[in-house]
């Protein structure tokens, strides 16, 4: 079995552009962009993003300007700051962090886009 691998971006740097990345990523610099990974994303004090995150598990530590997409656990310690909307499975918010945006459970969507679903099959089905 192969080791975890973990991405770093450090700080003073900056990436202008999407990352895609199947492993980990910390990210104590600035990223101008998407980024989609399969592993954990930690953002460090100094990291920002500038765009949206879709990850398996989130610690954020910095900030983010943009849509979080979390199948697992998303964390906001207490220097995070976070403007954009929440997609999530579990949530953990640490007193002191800052969350501006909409919150919604993966379960709560998912029962809504299957109760979209069943209606629009029954006004077919009525048609």
């Amino acid at each position: 079995m192969e080791p975890a691998q973990i991405n770093t971006i450090t700080h003073g740097s900056t990436i202008k552009g999407n990352v895609v990345a199947s492993g980990d990523f910390r990210l104590d610099g600035v990223l101008q962009g998407n980024i989609q990974l399969n592993g954990k994303l930690v953002i460090g004090e100094t990291g920002i993003i500038h765009g949206n995150a879709v990850c398996q598990n989130a610690n954020i530590i910095g900030t983010i300007e943009g849509n979080i997409s979390v199948k697992e656990l998303l964390s906001l310690h207490s220097t995070a700051r976070v403007k954009g909307d929440l997609l999530i499975n579990k949530l953990s918010i640490e007193p002191g962090a800052v969350f501006s945006g909409t919150c919604k459970m993966l379960d709560e969507v998912r029962r809504e886009n299957e109760a979209q679903a069943q209606a629009q099959a029954e006004s077919e089905h009525k048609a």
